[in-house]
């Protein structure tokens, strides 16, 4: 009985410590659309400090789903503001330059594109082309999930 009840503090007293470094990681792999990139150049863009030193990490990313190709997608493009039209309709000369590609876990139905969403899953930088796809990125969070805030 003496033995439980040592556990059971023990495990009670580490709690507080536990959150607390919980609480420090997400706050340290949090990722805004300002810190995606150092500088845009006729050299094309430059990957911040902090994208390059989050690069194969979880992070977490607040932002706006664009209006996807259909209501259920293993991914979609994630934005710094609210697209009224889909992007995928457009030339790249009309995208903004700070968007970043969410690959979910599997396919969910998506959200309205006013809808801002927190985006958890690890990151992944550098021109990739999706084989299914063929969509081209520099930026890509993968093996996400997300939820409306």
């Amino acid at each position: 009985m003496l033995t439980r009840r040592l556990l059971i503090g023990l495990l009670l007293s580490t709690l507080p410590r536990f959150a607390l470094a919980q609480s420090r990681a997400e706050e340290r792999d949090q990722l805004s659309f300002d810190s995606l990139y150092k500088s845009f150049s006729i050299r094309g863009l430059e990957f911040s400090e902090r994208v390059s030193g989050l690069k194969g990490r979880p992070i977490v990313i607040f932002g706006y789903m664009a209006p996807p190709l259909k209501p259920e997608s293993n991914f979609f493009v994630l934005t710094k503001e609210p697209m009224a039209i889909c992007p995928f309709c457009q030339s790249d000369a009309d995208w903004p330059l700070d968007i970043v590609v969410v690959y979910l876990k599997k396919a969910s139905p998506l959200v309205s594109a006013g809808q801002r969403v927190k985006v958890m899953g690890r990151l992944d930088v550098g021109s990739w082309t999706d084989p299914e796809s063929g969509f081209v990125s520099q930026i890509r969070i993968m093996d996400c999930n997300y939820a409306k805030v």
